[in-house]
């Protein structure tokens, strides 16, 4: 398959099953008046490639970073856009929700790190896998719409699938069937990778990002991997199966101990999720084999990692992500390139609103140009040492549900939403909630305010309880506890630097209890976005 670039024409020219090396965690001429070359590169010197590898759904195993929302629109908009929900108002999983609504394409695709990439910065951009959920939405434009930013586009009509979808290839539809040497996605997005990469002009910097179906549900693995992972069943954690004590109602409704044909439905999906990892894969290495051939590789950043968590049986949920648990917010953050030392792992805290910002810096672009809520975190991938960095960050969801009562559970109250046949429900209209993930030297903490009638709060100290089974909300020291709501008020409504400013336990912090009360001598209590 040849690829056709979207804009001027392009000058054609005619390892290991992971990335190999991996850490925790730029031409000093201007090209297009904007992008100046990374620190400390030799003048004349071509700007570092970068590609972008984004899983779907993909829960952390061996350390990572944060996601804002523990929610596929949601995240994936904050990393296009270096900011949190409710800066770029998706919400949710649907139109209304503003997931690739026009208002969204209108108000912040023309400000994405893409865009910038290509209209500022001069690199070749290649888009390749699911985009947003509603993209292609006929409402939105369909699938004629190309966001600005993209040089290439092979974009994935609505939500993640394996066969039998339809893809945009530059704004024109072209549908995909069943048969697996020519349909199956995953291995579709390898090909037209490398056929970017055989025809992409020479004379100019790239961007990838290849966002993957797997290992999103319906879980379809290739042929050739369906048998394998017979013996591997979902984590045994101390919070699975369990009911969730002291939790916000969502979780407590959850039925404990689970039944065994939940558990082997929850076992059944872990093991398929696996086995659709195996492509994915399988297109990482052709990845690294071709940069590697094209002598490439080492002048490229490769970043791995997921839109959001996803749980499989912890508090008895059955499967899926939206909650404010560590296994739903955060995901794997792997990185290699120029400067990186092999095997370092970093325990700053990063999100995957620095994704944009980091990746402009690594093109040279001036970030204070930028109204995004993320930092670079090139610094840490470098081993900067006396490193200035946050100690805490913003996650924040919106429940879906409508004041409807499910037929199939009439038991259960209006607004439930994502319930499974023995009336265990995933989401709800008020599992509405904001956090502040805090980590510091002395402490790990997470504390949550709940958008519901009791403003129910939970807070966890996960150096004692990494499972976060047990609330400490009615325990912890008040003064913290005041704190600590104090700096979620604070977050919920930042924006660029003020994102970015000092946490509860950072020298720099100062904290003025008088803006903990309104005029008339109450509480003052968070307040959450509405954007529909």
């Amino acid at each position: 398959m040849r690829l056709l670039p979207l804009a001027l024409g392009v000058p054609q020219r005619g390892s290991p099953r992971h990335l190999p090396y991996c850490s925790s965690a730029p031409l000093l001429l201007l090209l297009l008046g904007g992008c100046l070359g990374v620190s400390g590169a030799a003048a004349g010197s071509r700007r570092p490639n970068v590609v972008l590898l984004l899983a779907d759904d993909q829960d952390e195993v061996l350390g990572g970073m944060y996601v804002p929302s523990a929610l596929c629109c949601p995240s994936r908009a904050s990393i296009l856009t270096g900011k949190y929900p409710h800066n770029h108002h998706v919400v949710n999983n649907t139109l209304e929700g503003n997931c690739s609504s026009k208002s969204w394409q209108k108000i912040q695709e023309p400000d994405t790190f893409p865009a910038i990439l290509r209209s500022v910065c001069g690199y070749q951009t290649f888009f390749a896998g699911k985009y947003l959920n509603e993209y292609g939405a006929p409402d939105a434009g369909g699938l004629a719409h190309v966001p600005l930013g993209w040089s290439y586009w092979y974009a994935l009509e609505k939500n993640s699938k394996y066969y039998n979808y339809t893809l945009s290839i530059n704004g024109k539809a072209r549908k995909h069937g069943e048969n697996y040497s020519v349909d199956y996605l995953t291995d579709v997005l390898a090909n037209v990778s490398l056929d970017f990469l055989d025809y992409k002009s020479n004379s100019e910097p790239f961007f990838m990002m290849i966002s993957t179906p797997a290992p999103h549900s319906p879980w379809t693995a290739a042929p050739q991997y369906q048998n394998t992972f017979q013996n591997v069943f979902a984590p045994r954690n101390k919070n699975f199966n369990i009911h969730g004590t002291n939790k916000h109602w969502l979780i407590r409704q959850a039925k404990t101990p689970m039944t065994n044909s939940s558990i082997r439905f929850l076992d059944n999906a872990f093991r398929k999720r696996w086995q659709t990892l195996l492509s994915v894969d399988d297109l990482v290495e052709k990845l690294v084999k071709r940069l590697e051939f094209s002598r490439e590789l080492n002048d490229t950043y490769i970043f791995y990692t997921s839109d959001n968590g996803y749980h499989t049986g912890q508090f008895s949920l059955p499967i899926d992500k939206r909650q404010l648990y560590e296994f739903d917010i955060k995901v794997p953050l792997l990185v290699r390139g120029p400067g990186i030392k092999p095997n370092q792992t970093s325990k700053l805290l990063v999100a995957n609103i620095d994704l944009g910002p980091t990746i402009l810096d690594i093109a040279g672009y001036n970030l204070n140009k930028t109204q995004m809520d993320g930092m670079s975190f090139l610094p840490i991938l470098k081993g900067a040492s006396n490193l200035t960095w946050r100690s805490d960050v913003l996650v924040e969801y919106q429940g879906e549900g409508r004041n409807v009562t499910d037929p199939t559970c009439p038991s259960l109250s209006p607004g439930v939403s994502q319930c499974f046949p023995d009336c265990v429900c995933e989401d709800a209209y008020n599992n509405t909630y904001a956090c502040v993930r805090t980590m510091s030297e002395m402490w790990n903490l997470q504390y949550c305010e709940f958008d519901d009638q009791e403003v129910f709060v939970e807070v966890y100290n996960l150096t004692a309880d990494p499972h976060q089974i047990n609330n400490i909300a009615k325990s912890i020291d008040p003064e913290l506890l005041g704190k600590m709501n104090y700096r979620l008020m604070m977050l919920q409504s930042c924006s660029g630097p003020t994102c970015r400013t000092p946490g509860i336990f950072d020298p720099g912090y100062r904290f003025d209890p008088r803006l903990m009360f309104n005029n008339h001598g109450s509480v003052r209590t968070r307040r959450f976005s509405k954007h529909l």
